[in-house]
């Protein structure tokens, strides 16, 4: 996934044009664009939504971002929405491998109350909106065999610490976000799973907005969630391999192969080893996921 579009759960409408936004993923959003009262229609339209939904030839991964487990309203949640078979669970406040284990057991109940292929539908937890969260980044390994990604949140985690602000004038997160930011991306490298990249509030500064998504790519992030249509469009660009990247990989890939018991090669003067060779793997691999 490259880019993963938030629509609150309770638009039809906005859900509607999020399936004509050319994101790889919707996030249908039943916690913090809903209000209260509004949750229990919430959940009624999203289900109706994946339903009529699921059928179309072409379509973005369905992902329904329900409330956190400590609310007492994600039970309500999955029960309404589980019959629509959605592609995958966001788990929001998550603090570790404990809460995704427990979501997926209550998964599980329902794929077989639905009739359901077991397992089929998988988990995306956001891991730093609180401080116990960075506490449990190294716990995600081996959660669920449901874990899909991880990704962090900012927002939360500045109302959990009190804090003035994430950002400092020149746009750049604090130290605090920095360092959420680069555990997200090794707790995910642990667990094997891809890093997604968290959202840009400003959907109008533009140039700022591709600064972050490329700053992101380089780091080892695969992809970024959105909160606007208008930023769908950078974000595929900015995260797809591009075909000099591709290319370079796989010839990575023959040489090794024609190599087998070589443990470092060369190729336009640089010397290669197995680091290089997983690198150029997983690049390949994303590039068939997103054909396909």
């Amino acid at each position: 996934m490259r880019s993963l579009l938030f629509v609150p759960g309770d638009s039809p409408k906005k859900q509607q044009k999020g399936l004509e936004s050319g994101a790889d993923a919707l996030i249908l959003d039943l916690e913090d664009s809903v209000a209260l009262d509004a949750k229990p229609q919430a959940r009624e339209i999203t289900r109706a939504f994946l339903e009529s939904s699921r059928a179309l030839p072409k379509r973005p991964l369905l992902i329904v971002r329900i409330n956190g487990l400590a609310t007492g309203m994600s039970d309500a949640d999955l029960d309404a929405i589980m019959p629509g078979a959605p592609d995958a669970i966001m788990l929001p406040k998550s603090e570790g491998g404990t809460d995704v284990g427990h979501l997926a057991a209550k998964i599980a109940v329902r794929e077989a109350e639905a009739d359901l292929p077991d397992g089929t539908t998988r988990i995306l937890p956001i891991t730093t909106e609180n401080a116990k969260g960075i506490f449990g980044l190294g716990s995600y390994s081996r959660s669920s065999h449901r874990l899909m990604a991880l990704t962090w949140g900012a927002e939360d985690l500045s109302a959990d610490l009190g804090a003035e602000t994430n950002r400092l004038e020149d746009g750049s997160y604090t130290d605090p976000y920095r360092l959420a930011r680069a555990l997200t991306l090794f707790g995910a490298t642990a667990a094997q799973v891809d890093a997604i990249d968290t959202v840009f509030t400003n959907f109008r500064d533009d140039a700022a907005f591709r600064a972050e998504c490329l700053a992101a790519r380089r780091d080892g992030f695969t992809g970024k969630m959105a909160i606007h249509p208008a930023q769908v469009a950078p974000i595929n660009e900015i995260f797809a391999p591009s075909p000099a990247a591709l290319a370079k990989a796989k010839q990575i890939i023959a040489l090794f192969e024609a190599n087998p018991g070589a443990g470092v090669i060369g190729l336009d003067g640089e010397m290669l080893d197995r680091p290089h060779l997983i690198k150029a793997q997983r690049l390949v691999a994303r590039a068939r996921k997103l054909a396909e």
